[in-house]
């Protein structure tokens, strides 16, 4: 555990699980004191679908493979009574599941990840390769579903699927990732 103390209040991070509670604004300060960037929706997407095309979750069209969890998302009745079969109540571990073909862990079910983009609901038929938001709007997109999300609620934990916040809003199913430009030195 990590504490981050922030005025009076104590805040705890668990080191293996996603950071939550994090608004757009304070991903993309993070993403620029990093040397980073948060990904475009497009980007998010690629990258959740791991090289595979055409498919509906990472690692196929399949939500339980061979009867296997691959992500952490509500199980039994929403939102009366989460069965945990997939061995979580709340987050999971970042590596809980295995990878998909790029080697991201936990890219759908766990929590949400903002992207760059501004939300519309329909997306320019203009742009067909890597198509980028509108340049303004009141909301932001974010992608991959959480652990609260149910088919019968929430089916959004599909590499498709998309839903939009407010940049100064914060959830405890809400986190982020970093995109970089230019491969890490550590990566090469």
């Amino acid at each position: 555990f990590l504490c981050c103390t922030i005025g009076f209040v104590c805040l705890f991070f668990r080191l293996d699980h996603p950071v939550l509670h994090v608004s757009w604004n304070d991903a993309v300060a993070f993403c620029s004191w990093a040397g980073k960037r948060l990904p475009t929706e497009a980007e998010w997407e690629y990258s959740c679908r791991g090289g595979l095309e055409n498919r509906l979750f990472p690692w196929g069209n399949k939500l339980h493979p061979n009867g296997q969890h691959y992500a952490n998302i509500w199980q039994g009745e929403f939102p009366r009574s989460n069965t945990e079969e997939d061995g979580y109540k709340g987050t999971a571990p970042v590596t809980a599941f295995p990878p998909n073909g790029y080697g991201l862990y936990n890219i759908v079910g766990n929590a949400w990840e903002w992207t760059s983009d501004w939300w519309e609901i329909n997306h320019s038929a203009d742009e067909t390769y890597s198509p980028k938001g509108p340049s303004e709007g009141s909301d932001r997109v974010k992608k991959g579903g959480s652990y609260m999300c149910h088919k019968s609620y929430c089916y959004r934990y599909r590499c498709a699927a998309r839903s939009q916040n407010t940049p100064d809003s914060s959830a405890s199913n809400l986190g982020f990732r970093c995109a970089a430009d230019i491969l890490p030195d550590y990566l090469k």
